[in-house]
């Protein structure tokens, strides 16, 4: 993880500033939720998810055909990211301070940010959120109360991903969890080149609640070599 500078006055963390800086390929982070720090990050190595090649374990296509949870695009951004930045004992901090959560929430009321969340009996239980811009979604963070929530939230961002037109994935890191999906990692350099291409595609994250036909037309696509 390298470093690509840090800002020391909370006010200098802006939407404005947040946008040119995933733009340019740089995202950023705090030591932990209590340190009003943040700095730049700009991996030699950055994780993307291949929308092309997701794969999915049997298991989850089971939970996610049977329709387990009430899946839902932007209804509850603030829960989401708040409960993201919760401790819980196999994570005693985060990374999302007080100016990261405020300057997302002011990107959410301008539609740069997103949310997919997992609901059960009227109970938030999962999700994930990130910033779309162009064709490209930075995924930021998840959470899960319940089994497989967070994964089935993955599943269904990818699908309205495909279904509205984007073509990159940024998770930004490889983690074990993100790497029975496909996640590969490729270097700085081709990262910027996709980035700068997916800039200019014309694509928009949606809402509404994906139909069962679009579902299931991405679903066979992204699992028909699973």
């Amino acid at each position: 993880m390298k470093p690509a500078g840090r800002i020391e006055n909370l006010n200098s963390l802006t939407p404005e500033l947040l946008i040119k800086a995933y733009a340019s390929g740089v995202f950023p982070m705090a030591e932990d939720s209590n340190d009003p720090a943040v700095f730049w990050v700009d991996p030699d190595e950055r994780g993307i998810l291949p929308l092309e090649a997701f794969h999915v374990p049997r298991s989850l296509r089971k939970t996610v055909r049977r329709g387990a949870f009430d899946v839902r695009f932007n209804t509850a951004f603030r829960e989401v990211i708040e409960h993201c930045a919760e401790a819980t004992p196999s994570r005693r901090d985060t990374w999302i301070n007080g100016p990261i959560l405020d300057t997302y929430l002011a990107l959410h009321v301008a539609k740069v940010t997103h949310s997919v969340e997992c609901w059960l009996n009227d109970r938030l239980v999962g999700g994930l959120y990130g910033v779309a811009l162009g064709g490209a979604f930075f995924g930021e963070s998840m959470f899960s109360r319940v089994t497989d929530a967070s994964k089935v939230a993955l599943v269904h961002l990818v699908a309205r991903l495909r279904v509205d037109g984007f073509c990159l994935l940024d998770v930004q890191f490889i983690t074990q969890h993100l790497r029975q999906f496909g996640t590969i990692a490729i270097p700085r350099k081709a990262y910027h080149k996709r980035l700068n291409e997916a800039l200019f595609v014309n694509a928009k994250f949606q809402s509404e609640p994906l139909s069962p036909a679009a579902l299931e037309g991405c679903w066979q696509s992204i699992t028909q070599t699973s």
